[in-house]
């Protein structure tokens, strides 16, 4: 009967004559693809994502200052593409201000409405030293004034849920379909006192309120997403563990 007999192997991976003969003989299994054809890839795909979402975000005049550096027809797409857009949103757009709540209400100006849009409540503190609240409600107003196709409300949560806990203000809760799709309890979660529009639009993104192409959103949300989609390109690509070592280092 054959013993099995144990082959000294420095490095598996090695390309060497020895490694060689082992993989030929089934003693090592045969060396994995290098990384670096599929990252290549990935780069170039990244850069095509980057290159094709150049204009996602631009409003229409930003739009008409680039007739000199893009084509003519790849512009106008892009126009029509705004148009729609707007035409859409100024047909939903029938909110555009923050709606004060009154607890026997909440059903309906909340559950129910939430069956044909968006609707934000913001529990607000009872206390005039709460400064999150005071700056929330303050981001309540702007958003409110800006996407006209999401309800925003606000109540005091005292008044809203008895014996709510003043330390857990200001909370906001994100109503769709008679469902609460997210709870965000105190800014903590976001960045505190330096809290800004654009961390809750990322929000309204991240349940599906707001498209992250909307022309509406502040600039950063837009550079966020293009970036977003080259992460994710790259990351289909990344190296085998172990295997760190490229030709782009």
């Amino acid at each position: 009967m054959d013993m099995p007999v144990n082959v000294p192997v420095d490095n598996p991976n090695a390309d060497t004559e020895w490694n060689d003969i082992l993989r030929k003989h089934g003693v090592i299994p045969e060396k994995p693809p290098s990384p670096t054809p599929m990252i290549e890839e990935a780069i170039v795909e990244a850069r095509r994502l980057a290159h094709e979402n150049r204009l996602e975000g631009k409003d229409l005049d930003e739009l008409d200052e680039l007739e000199d550096d893009e084509d003519e027809e790849f512009l106008n797409t892009y126009r029509q593409k705004r148009l729609a857009e707007l035409n859409t949103i100024s047909a939903a757009s029938i909110f555009n201000q923050v709606y004060p709540l009154q607890k026997p209400d909440y059903s309906r100006d909340v559950t129910e409405a939430s069956d044909k849009a968006f609707v934000l409540v913001l529990l607000t503190s009872s206390q005039g030293t709460n400064v999150e609240s005071q700056l929330l409600v303050e981001i309540w107003r702007e958003l409110a004034r800006r996407f006209g196709d999401i309800k925003f409300c606000q109540i005091r949560g005292d008044m809203c849920i008895e014996g709510y806990p003043e330390k857990n203000t200001p909370t906001i809760l994100i109503y769709k379909d008679r469902d609460i799709k997210r709870q965000i309890v105190t800014l903590r979660e976001l960045r505190g006192t330096q809290t800004a529009i654009g961390d809750v639009e990322q929000v309204l993104v991240s349940v599906g309120a707001i498209n992250r192409t909307d022309h509406r959103l502040q600039r950063q949300i837009h550079e966020d997403a293009t970036q977003q989609d080259i992460t994710r390109s790259m990351k289909k690509c990344q190296p085998i563990d172990g295997d760190s070592d490229s030709d782009l280092d």
